[in-house]
């Protein structure tokens, strides 16, 4: 059965905050080669997230060396308005800020677009959804946190899938991403849910056959997708 256009495929990202930090283009290239879809990149400044990873030099040295792979930029930084052009100069392709971090975030998706990145906007667990109506038909996705945003490893929240569900419902063709302690344990809640975007970090990047990860989470998310179209 083909999906209709407006309908989101299944894309699996692998967070590599969880890799050989020191070996990072070696273990993107290992996630792409494992069948990965994009590479979901954290930036953590340490203001708005407790923890301090990379910014836009690090991934100017990744481009050269993953050509043609999608870069998910999560920007969990205060002002995100001011990483923009620093991010789309060394070769990012998505620019994903939060709605908590900036005061304008119809300015920050417009500033975004014009340096010719696609647009995410995410919130954190204690946000609600529906800050998200005004601006999804503005975006190229939405991402739902599964965690509280600013260190790997945590336990995935359950109770944040009726935001992902209240998105779909409204919101058919959008992008939903979920991130957060997702991996083969806790896929079926996500995908139920209605999100097409999985970032995964631990779960894939420290398993002995992450092909085998990622693919066993596709498959879920794909029935759930075509299920969905069954009953449409």
């Amino acid at each position: 059965m083909a999906a209709p256009m407006n309908t989101p495929s299944c894309k699996i990202g692998p967070s590599i905050l969880n890799a050989d930090l020191s070996d990072l283009a070696s273990e993107c290239q290992r996630m792409m080669d494992s069948g990965a879809d994009y590479l979901h990149l954290d930036v953590m400044d340490g203001q708005f997230v407790p923890n301090l990873t990379f910014g836009h030099p690090v991934v100017k040295c990744l481009r050269p060396k993953l050509p043609g792979v999608f870069f998910d930029m999560h920007m969990m930084v205060q002002n995100p308005e001011q990483w923009i052009d620093g991010m789309h100069d060394a070769g990012a392709d998505q620019y994903t800020f939060h709605y908590e971090a900036t005061n304008d975030p119809k300015k920050c998706i417009r500033k975004i677009r014009e340096a010719g990145m696609k647009a995410g906007i995410g919130i954190k667990p204690d946000t609600a959804v529906d800050v998200l109506v005004p601006l999804v038909d503005l975006v190229d996705m939405v991402l739902i946190m599964t965690v509280e945003p600013g260190f790997g490893g945590q336990k995935f929240m359950q109770n944040m899938m009726p935001k992902v569900q209240f998105l779909r419902d409204h919101f058919k063709g959008v992008d939903i991403e979920v991130d957060g302690g997702v991996g083969p344990e806790t896929i079926q809640h996500c995908a139920e849910a209605g999100a097409n975007m999985i970032v995964s970090g631990s779960a894939v990047v420290k398993s002995d056959n992450p092909r085998e990860t990622m693919q066993h989470m596709r498959n879920i998310v794909d029935n759930s997708i075509q299920k969905s179209l069954l009953e449409r």
